[in-house]
Protein backbone atom coordinates (compact mmCIF):
# COMPACT_ATOMS: atom_id res chain seq x y z
CA UNK A 1 0.00 0.00 0.00
CA UNK A 2 1.32 3.37 -0.80
CA UNK A 3 1.77 6.07 1.89
CA UNK A 4 2.59 9.96 1.78
CA UNK A 5 2.65 9.42 -2.44
CA UNK A 6 4.08 12.39 -4.02
CA UNK A 7 2.88 13.94 -6.81
CA UNK A 8 6.31 14.86 -7.92
CA UNK A 9 8.64 11.81 -5.57
CA UNK A 10 12.60 13.55 -7.01
CA UNK A 11 11.20 16.88 -5.03
CA UNK A 12 11.06 14.95 -2.09
CA UNK A 13 14.77 14.41 -0.04
CA UNK A 14 14.76 16.85 2.33
CA UNK A 15 17.67 19.38 2.32
CA UNK A 16 20.36 18.52 4.61
CA UNK A 17 21.50 21.29 7.26
CA UNK A 18 25.44 21.68 6.82
CA UNK A 19 28.44 23.45 8.64
CA UNK A 20 31.47 24.14 7.06
CA UNK A 21 33.85 25.03 9.36
CA UNK A 22 37.93 26.47 8.73
CA UNK A 23 36.84 27.57 5.33
CA UNK A 24 38.96 30.37 3.42
CA UNK A 25 35.64 32.12 1.47
CA UNK A 26 37.13 34.27 -1.43
CA UNK A 27 35.19 36.95 -1.61
CA UNK A 28 34.79 38.33 -5.38
CA UNK A 29 33.64 41.64 -4.54
CA UNK A 30 36.92 42.92 -3.09
CA UNK A 31 39.16 40.07 -3.71
CA UNK A 32 39.95 39.39 -0.11
CA UNK A 33 40.25 35.59 1.37
CA UNK A 34 38.37 35.45 4.75
CA UNK A 35 40.41 32.47 6.78
CA UNK A 36 38.85 30.38 10.05
CA UNK A 37 35.34 30.88 8.96
CA UNK A 38 31.89 28.69 9.28
CA UNK A 39 29.39 28.76 6.79
CA UNK A 40 25.88 27.55 7.77
CA UNK A 41 23.82 26.17 4.99
CA UNK A 42 19.76 25.90 5.62
CA UNK A 43 16.71 25.21 3.19
CA UNK A 44 18.81 26.42 0.35
CA UNK A 45 20.63 29.31 1.36
CA UNK A 46 23.94 30.49 3.29
CA UNK A 47 22.09 30.99 7.26
CA UNK A 48 25.11 32.79 8.66
CA UNK A 49 28.87 33.10 8.36
CA UNK A 50 31.19 33.78 11.35
CA UNK A 51 34.49 33.26 12.45
CA UNK A 52 35.85 29.92 14.04
CA UNK A 53 36.47 30.61 18.25
CA UNK A 54 39.96 28.35 17.25
CA UNK A 55 41.95 28.82 15.16
CA UNK A 56 42.82 26.40 12.09
CA UNK A 57 42.57 22.64 12.95
CA UNK A 58 46.49 20.86 13.46
CA UNK A 59 47.52 17.56 12.85
CA UNK A 60 47.04 15.40 9.71
CA UNK A 61 43.37 14.79 9.96
CA UNK A 62 42.17 16.78 6.63
CA UNK A 63 37.93 16.19 7.29
CA UNK A 64 35.88 15.71 10.38
CA UNK A 65 32.17 14.47 9.63
CA UNK A 66 29.96 14.48 11.85
CA UNK A 67 26.24 13.24 10.93
CA UNK A 68 23.48 13.93 13.72
CA UNK A 69 19.80 14.52 13.12
CA UNK A 70 20.09 18.31 12.64
CA UNK A 71 23.53 19.26 11.19
CA UNK A 72 26.32 17.90 9.50
CA UNK A 73 29.66 19.69 10.10
CA UNK A 74 32.55 19.35 7.63
CA UNK A 75 35.89 20.38 9.05
CA UNK A 76 37.87 22.00 5.30
CA UNK A 77 41.01 22.51 7.13
CA UNK A 78 41.30 25.67 5.31
CA UNK A 79 40.17 24.55 1.77
CA UNK A 80 38.78 27.78 -0.17
CA UNK A 81 35.37 28.36 -0.75
CA UNK A 82 34.07 30.26 -3.52
CA UNK A 83 30.38 30.95 -5.28
CA UNK A 84 29.09 28.80 -7.95
CA UNK A 85 30.28 29.45 -11.28
CA UNK A 86 27.89 31.30 -13.93
CA UNK A 87 28.44 30.74 -17.60
CA UNK A 88 26.16 33.18 -19.43
CA UNK A 89 26.22 32.23 -23.16
CA UNK A 90 25.09 28.54 -23.37
CA UNK A 91 23.66 25.88 -25.97
CA UNK A 92 22.32 22.94 -24.04
CA UNK A 93 19.99 22.08 -27.17
CA UNK A 94 23.54 21.05 -28.80
CA UNK A 95 24.85 18.10 -26.82
CA UNK A 96 27.43 16.16 -27.91
CA UNK A 97 26.50 12.85 -29.84
CA UNK A 98 26.83 14.09 -33.21
CA UNK A 99 29.93 14.61 -36.01
CA UNK A 100 30.16 18.21 -37.15
CA UNK A 101 28.67 21.79 -37.08
CA UNK A 102 25.74 20.70 -39.87
CA UNK A 103 24.39 17.32 -37.97
CA UNK A 104 25.20 19.01 -33.84
CA UNK A 105 22.89 21.81 -34.97
CA UNK A 106 20.28 19.48 -36.49
CA UNK A 107 19.76 17.23 -34.00
CA UNK A 108 16.83 15.11 -33.56
CA UNK A 109 14.54 17.19 -31.08
CA UNK A 110 13.34 13.76 -29.21
CA UNK A 111 17.32 12.90 -29.24
CA UNK A 112 18.36 16.29 -28.34
CA UNK A 113 16.25 16.55 -25.27
CA UNK A 114 17.18 13.06 -23.90
CA UNK A 115 20.91 14.19 -24.26
CA UNK A 116 20.83 17.49 -22.76
CA UNK A 117 20.66 16.39 -18.85
CA UNK A 118 24.25 14.88 -19.22
CA UNK A 119 25.26 18.02 -20.88
CA UNK A 120 24.16 19.86 -18.31
CA UNK A 121 25.37 17.82 -15.24
CA UNK A 122 28.81 18.03 -16.93
CA UNK A 123 28.56 21.48 -17.06
CA UNK A 124 27.78 20.99 -13.27
CA UNK A 125 30.98 18.86 -12.62
CA UNK A 126 32.99 22.04 -14.10
CA UNK A 127 31.63 24.34 -11.32
CA UNK A 128 28.75 26.27 -13.24
CA UNK A 129 25.91 25.92 -10.68
CA UNK A 130 23.74 28.42 -13.12
CA UNK A 131 24.13 29.08 -16.99
CA UNK A 132 22.19 31.19 -19.16
CA UNK A 133 20.51 29.54 -22.47
CA UNK A 134 20.80 31.60 -25.26
CA UNK A 135 18.89 29.95 -27.57
CA UNK A 136 17.55 26.00 -27.61
CA UNK A 137 16.71 25.19 -24.19
CA UNK A 138 13.23 24.70 -23.11
CA UNK A 139 11.00 25.19 -19.93
CA UNK A 140 10.66 21.67 -19.70
CA UNK A 141 13.97 20.68 -19.15
CA UNK A 142 14.52 24.03 -16.55
CA UNK A 143 11.61 22.65 -14.84
CA UNK A 144 13.43 19.27 -14.41
CA UNK A 145 16.41 20.63 -13.73
CA UNK A 146 14.81 23.05 -10.84
CA UNK A 147 13.46 20.13 -9.44
CA UNK A 148 16.11 18.21 -8.84
CA UNK A 149 15.14 15.30 -11.40
CA UNK A 150 18.34 15.81 -13.06
CA UNK A 151 21.57 17.33 -11.59
CA UNK A 152 22.35 20.50 -13.14
CA UNK A 153 22.61 23.93 -12.90
CA UNK A 154 20.36 26.59 -12.30
CA UNK A 155 19.18 27.67 -15.83
CA UNK A 156 17.89 30.79 -17.29
CA UNK A 157 16.69 30.71 -20.79
CA UNK A 158 15.60 32.68 -23.81
CA UNK A 159 13.71 29.53 -25.52
CA UNK A 160 14.61 30.43 -29.48
CA UNK A 161 16.45 33.16 -30.59
CA UNK A 162 14.73 35.56 -32.63
CA UNK A 163 16.14 36.09 -36.49
CA UNK A 164 15.16 38.12 -39.47
CA UNK A 165 15.06 35.71 -42.67
CA UNK A 166 18.73 35.17 -43.99
CA UNK A 167 19.90 36.49 -40.34
CA UNK A 168 22.36 34.69 -37.96
CA UNK A 169 19.61 32.69 -36.79
CA UNK A 170 17.98 31.77 -40.15
CA UNK A 171 20.41 28.19 -40.53
CA UNK A 172 19.05 27.11 -43.96
CA UNK A 173 21.33 27.29 -47.00
CA UNK A 174 21.26 29.50 -50.26
CA UNK A 175 19.12 26.69 -51.79
CA UNK A 176 16.95 25.35 -49.37
CA UNK A 177 13.13 26.27 -50.15
CA UNK A 178 11.27 29.27 -48.44
CA UNK A 179 9.49 29.10 -45.36
CA UNK A 180 5.98 29.42 -44.99
CA UNK A 181 4.47 32.91 -44.83
CA UNK A 182 3.59 34.53 -41.59
CA UNK A 183 6.37 34.21 -39.80
CA UNK A 184 6.22 31.63 -36.74
CA UNK A 185 8.88 29.15 -37.90
CA UNK A 186 10.99 27.21 -35.82
CA UNK A 187 14.00 25.53 -35.37
CA UNK A 188 15.96 23.89 -32.79
CA UNK A 189 17.97 27.13 -31.39
CA UNK A 190 15.83 30.18 -33.62
CA UNK A 191 12.94 31.44 -35.07
CA UNK A 192 12.08 33.59 -37.84
CA UNK A 193 10.61 36.59 -37.47
CA UNK A 194 10.02 39.74 -40.14
CA UNK A 195 8.69 43.04 -39.43
CA UNK A 196 7.36 44.99 -36.56
CA UNK A 197 4.10 42.89 -35.81
CA UNK A 198 5.94 39.03 -36.47
CA UNK A 199 8.90 40.72 -34.10
CA UNK A 200 6.19 41.37 -31.48
CA UNK A 201 4.56 38.04 -31.73
CA UNK A 202 7.78 36.48 -31.85
CA UNK A 203 8.91 38.14 -28.53
CA UNK A 204 5.45 37.25 -26.68
CA UNK A 205 5.61 33.36 -27.69
CA UNK A 206 8.84 33.14 -26.28
CA UNK A 207 7.58 34.87 -23.09
CA UNK A 208 4.57 32.69 -22.94
CA UNK A 209 6.52 29.89 -23.23
CA UNK A 210 8.83 30.24 -20.20
CA UNK A 211 11.73 32.83 -21.25
CA UNK A 212 13.45 34.59 -18.87
CA UNK A 213 14.96 37.01 -21.71
CA UNK A 214 14.59 37.19 -25.18
CA UNK A 215 17.45 36.90 -27.55
CA UNK A 216 17.93 38.28 -30.64
CA UNK A 217 20.26 38.48 -33.68
CA UNK A 218 21.39 41.79 -35.14
CA UNK A 219 24.05 41.22 -37.05
CA UNK A 220 25.86 38.51 -39.30
CA UNK A 221 27.54 34.99 -37.67
CA UNK A 222 29.74 32.30 -37.74
CA UNK A 223 27.71 29.33 -38.21
CA UNK A 224 24.93 30.56 -40.66
CA UNK A 225 25.42 30.22 -43.56
CA UNK A 226 24.33 32.83 -46.08
CA UNK A 227 25.10 36.03 -44.20
CA UNK A 228 28.53 38.25 -43.26
CA UNK A 229 30.02 39.32 -40.59
CA UNK A 230 29.36 42.80 -41.50
CA UNK A 231 25.64 42.41 -41.99
CA UNK A 232 23.57 44.50 -39.92
CA UNK A 233 20.29 43.18 -39.09
CA UNK A 234 16.48 43.68 -37.77
CA UNK A 235 15.50 47.47 -38.73
CA UNK A 236 15.12 50.42 -35.30
CA UNK A 237 11.41 49.47 -35.67
CA UNK A 238 11.58 45.52 -35.21
CA UNK A 239 14.79 46.21 -32.19
CA UNK A 240 12.52 48.38 -30.55
CA UNK A 241 9.52 46.05 -30.80
CA UNK A 242 11.56 43.08 -29.14
CA UNK A 243 12.50 45.72 -26.06
CA UNK A 244 8.54 46.55 -25.62
CA UNK A 245 7.84 43.61 -24.74
CA UNK A 246 10.91 42.89 -22.57
CA UNK A 247 9.85 46.02 -20.55
CA UNK A 248 6.08 45.22 -20.64
CA UNK A 249 6.94 41.80 -19.32
CA UNK A 250 9.59 42.72 -16.88
CA UNK A 251 13.01 41.49 -18.63
CA UNK A 252 15.17 42.37 -20.87
CA UNK A 253 16.81 41.87 -24.57
CA UNK A 254 20.07 40.65 -25.50
CA UNK A 255 21.54 40.89 -28.68
CA UNK A 256 23.95 38.13 -31.03
CA UNK A 257 26.35 40.97 -32.33
CA UNK A 258 29.75 41.72 -33.64
CA UNK A 259 29.91 45.05 -35.34
CA UNK A 260 30.43 48.59 -33.85
CA UNK A 261 27.54 49.45 -36.44
CA UNK A 262 25.27 46.32 -35.27
CA UNK A 263 26.06 47.13 -31.11
CA UNK A 264 25.46 50.42 -31.41
CA UNK A 265 22.14 49.65 -33.89
CA UNK A 266 21.03 47.72 -30.64
CA UNK A 267 22.14 49.76 -27.68
CA UNK A 268 20.01 53.09 -29.07
CA UNK A 269 16.98 50.60 -29.08
CA UNK A 270 17.35 49.75 -25.49
CA UNK A 271 19.11 46.04 -25.89
CA UNK A 272 20.62 45.08 -22.74
CA UNK A 273 23.16 42.69 -23.21
CA UNK A 274 25.69 42.09 -25.93
CA UNK A 275 26.92 38.67 -26.83
CA UNK A 276 29.82 38.27 -28.34
CA UNK A 277 30.89 41.72 -29.51
CA UNK A 278 34.60 40.66 -30.90
CA UNK A 279 34.67 43.67 -33.74
CA UNK A 280 34.02 46.44 -30.50
CA UNK A 281 36.09 49.76 -31.23
CA UNK A 282 36.47 52.19 -28.30
CA UNK A 283 33.33 54.54 -29.40
CA UNK A 284 30.94 51.56 -29.21
CA UNK A 285 32.79 50.34 -25.59
CA UNK A 286 32.08 54.35 -24.26
CA UNK A 287 28.12 53.77 -25.54
CA UNK A 288 27.65 50.52 -23.60
CA UNK A 289 29.05 51.82 -20.25
CA UNK A 290 27.50 55.17 -20.44
CA UNK A 291 24.25 52.92 -21.18
CA UNK A 292 24.94 50.47 -18.43
CA UNK A 293 24.97 47.40 -21.17
CA UNK A 294 26.49 44.14 -20.58
CA UNK A 295 29.20 42.14 -22.47
CA UNK A 296 29.35 38.91 -22.80
CA UNK A 297 32.30 37.86 -25.14
CA UNK A 298 32.67 34.08 -26.03
CA UNK A 299 36.37 33.85 -26.71
CA UNK A 300 36.66 30.29 -26.21
CA UNK A 301 34.24 28.64 -28.73
CA UNK A 302 36.41 30.37 -31.66
CA UNK A 303 39.75 28.83 -30.41
CA UNK A 304 37.99 25.46 -30.01
CA UNK A 305 36.50 25.65 -33.33
CA UNK A 306 40.13 26.86 -34.81
CA UNK A 307 42.04 23.91 -32.73
CA UNK A 308 43.41 20.89 -34.08
CA UNK A 309 41.50 19.00 -32.07
CA UNK A 310 37.80 20.13 -33.53
CA UNK A 311 39.54 21.17 -36.84
CA UNK A 312 36.86 19.07 -39.03
CA UNK A 313 34.08 20.59 -36.91
CA UNK A 314 33.64 23.63 -39.42
CA UNK A 315 33.25 23.50 -42.98
CA UNK A 316 35.86 25.87 -44.57
CA UNK A 317 33.65 28.29 -45.46
CA UNK A 318 32.55 29.32 -42.20
CA UNK A 319 35.99 28.57 -40.59
CA UNK A 320 37.44 31.33 -42.59
CA UNK A 321 35.24 33.43 -40.56
CA UNK A 322 35.82 32.38 -37.44
CA UNK A 323 39.29 32.61 -37.81
CA UNK A 324 38.28 36.72 -38.67
CA UNK A 325 36.64 36.83 -34.93
CA UNK A 326 38.84 34.71 -33.34
CA UNK A 327 41.93 37.23 -34.14
CA UNK A 328 40.14 40.56 -33.06
CA UNK A 329 38.56 39.03 -29.91
CA UNK A 330 40.98 39.29 -27.69
CA UNK A 331 41.67 43.12 -28.53
CA UNK A 332 37.74 43.95 -27.77
CA UNK A 333 38.54 42.33 -24.59
CA UNK A 334 41.00 45.17 -23.88
CA UNK A 335 39.00 47.71 -25.67
CA UNK A 336 35.61 47.09 -23.28
CA UNK A 337 37.86 46.95 -20.23
CA UNK A 338 39.12 50.25 -20.76
CA UNK A 339 35.77 51.58 -21.29
CA UNK A 340 34.67 49.98 -17.71
CA UNK A 341 32.40 47.97 -19.89
CA UNK A 342 30.72 45.17 -17.39
CA UNK A 343 31.66 41.72 -18.47
CA UNK A 344 29.91 38.58 -18.36
CA UNK A 345 31.98 35.12 -19.09
CA UNK A 346 30.29 33.41 -21.78
CA UNK A 347 31.50 30.21 -23.58
CA UNK A 348 28.76 29.52 -26.94
CA UNK A 349 30.07 26.18 -27.48
CA UNK A 350 28.57 23.48 -29.62
CA UNK A 351 28.60 19.66 -29.45
CA UNK A 352 31.62 18.04 -28.79
CA UNK A 353 33.75 21.55 -28.28
CA UNK A 354 31.54 22.09 -24.84
CA UNK A 355 33.85 20.09 -22.71
CA UNK A 356 36.39 22.87 -23.01
CA UNK A 357 33.81 25.29 -20.99
CA UNK A 358 36.36 26.57 -18.55
CA UNK A 359 39.25 27.12 -21.03
CA UNK A 360 37.72 30.48 -21.36
CA UNK A 361 39.27 32.00 -17.95
CA UNK A 362 43.09 31.36 -19.15
CA UNK A 363 42.06 33.39 -22.89
CA UNK A 364 40.78 36.02 -20.72
CA UNK A 365 43.61 36.01 -18.48
CA UNK A 366 45.90 36.21 -22.19
CA UNK A 367 43.99 39.27 -22.61
CA UNK A 368 45.12 41.00 -19.92
CA UNK A 369 42.34 40.52 -17.09
CA UNK A 370 43.24 40.32 -13.40
CA UNK A 371 42.09 36.97 -11.58
CA UNK A 372 39.78 38.92 -9.94
CA UNK A 373 38.03 40.60 -12.76
CA UNK A 374 38.03 37.13 -14.38
CA UNK A 375 35.77 35.62 -11.06
CA UNK A 376 33.35 38.95 -11.11
CA UNK A 377 32.42 38.08 -14.89
CA UNK A 378 31.37 34.63 -13.96
CA UNK A 379 29.92 35.85 -10.23
CA UNK A 380 28.90 39.00 -9.49
CA UNK A 381 28.68 40.30 -12.81
CA UNK A 382 26.94 37.84 -14.04
CA UNK A 383 24.32 37.83 -11.30
CA UNK A 384 23.51 41.35 -11.88
CA UNK A 385 22.82 41.00 -15.72
CA UNK A 386 20.22 38.49 -14.88
CA UNK A 387 18.36 40.72 -12.16
CA UNK A 388 19.30 38.29 -9.12
CA UNK A 389 22.51 40.00 -7.40
CA UNK A 390 20.44 40.13 -4.41
CA UNK A 391 20.42 35.84 -4.28
CA UNK A 392 23.73 35.01 -6.21
CA UNK A 393 27.16 35.44 -7.44
CA UNK A 394 28.82 36.03 -3.45
CA UNK A 395 28.70 33.87 -0.41
CA UNK A 396 26.70 36.29 1.43
CA UNK A 397 24.07 35.75 4.59
CA UNK A 398 20.92 35.31 2.77
CA UNK A 399 22.36 34.40 -0.65
CA UNK A 400 21.70 30.35 -2.13
CA UNK A 401 23.78 28.30 -1.18
CA UNK A 402 25.84 27.91 -4.29
CA UNK A 403 29.15 26.77 -3.35
CA UNK A 404 32.77 25.28 -5.14
CA UNK A 405 35.27 23.59 -2.47
CA UNK A 406 38.74 24.40 -4.34
CA UNK A 407 42.22 23.03 -2.88
CA UNK A 408 43.70 26.12 -4.29
CA UNK A 409 42.73 29.66 -5.00
CA UNK A 410 42.01 30.82 -8.08
CA UNK A 411 42.56 34.11 -7.04
CA UNK A 412 46.30 33.69 -7.31
CA UNK A 413 46.30 31.38 -10.49
CA UNK A 414 42.99 31.28 -12.48
CA UNK A 415 44.03 28.44 -14.31
CA UNK A 416 43.16 25.82 -11.34
CA UNK A 417 39.48 26.81 -13.22
CA UNK A 418 40.43 24.71 -15.72
CA UNK A 419 41.28 21.68 -14.06
CA UNK A 420 38.05 20.82 -12.16
CA UNK A 421 38.98 17.72 -11.73
CA UNK A 422 42.43 18.44 -10.21
CA UNK A 423 41.01 21.12 -8.22
CA UNK A 424 37.46 21.36 -7.57
CA UNK A 425 36.67 19.08 -4.54
CA UNK A 426 33.02 19.80 -4.25
CA UNK A 427 29.54 21.55 -5.63
CA UNK A 428 27.04 22.71 -3.57
CA UNK A 429 23.86 23.78 -5.26
CA UNK A 430 20.91 25.30 -3.14
CA UNK A 431 22.62 23.67 -0.33
CA UNK A 432 22.70 20.37 -1.55
CA UNK A 433 25.98 18.38 -2.47
CA UNK A 434 25.38 17.38 -6.36
CA UNK A 435 29.15 16.44 -6.76
CA UNK A 436 32.27 16.11 -5.01
CA UNK A 437 35.84 14.51 -6.16
CA UNK A 438 36.31 14.39 -2.00
CA UNK A 439 36.46 10.43 -0.70
CA UNK A 440 35.02 11.79 2.14
CA UNK A 441 32.27 14.06 1.52
CA UNK A 442 29.58 12.00 -0.23
CA UNK A 443 27.16 13.52 -2.96
CA UNK A 444 24.11 13.37 -2.12
CA UNK A 445 21.48 11.07 -3.88
CA UNK A 446 18.03 11.51 -4.55
CA UNK A 447 15.19 9.37 -3.20
CA UNK A 448 11.55 9.10 -3.24
CA UNK A 449 8.91 9.90 -0.58
CA UNK A 450 6.96 6.66 -1.25
CA UNK A 451 6.60 4.15 1.74
CA UNK A 452 5.46 1.06 0.54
Amino acid sequence: MLQNLNLKPWTSTPRRRYRLVDASIIDVKDGNVYEHCTIDLLDGRIHRLSKLSQGPSSGDEVLSWTQGDEVTVINLAGKFVMPGLIDCHVHLATPPGEDGLKDTMNQDPDTSLLRQPYLAHQMLRRGFTTVRDCGGAGLALKEALEEGLHPGPRLFIAGHGISQTGGHGDLRGSKDAEYQCCGGNTHGLGRIADGVDQCLHAAREEIRQGADFIKIMVSGGVVSPTDRLTNTQYSRDEIAAFTKVANMSGTYVTAHAYTPVAIQHAVHQGVRGIEHGNLLDEETAKLMQARDVFLTPTLITYQAMASQEFGNFLPPSIAAKNLQVLEAGLKSIQIADQAGVTMCYGTDLLGPLQVMQTGGFALLRQAGQSPLKILQSATINAAKMLEREDQLGRIKEGYLADLLILNANPLEKIEVLNSPERHLMAVIKDGRVLDSRWSKLAKEEVRSNIIE
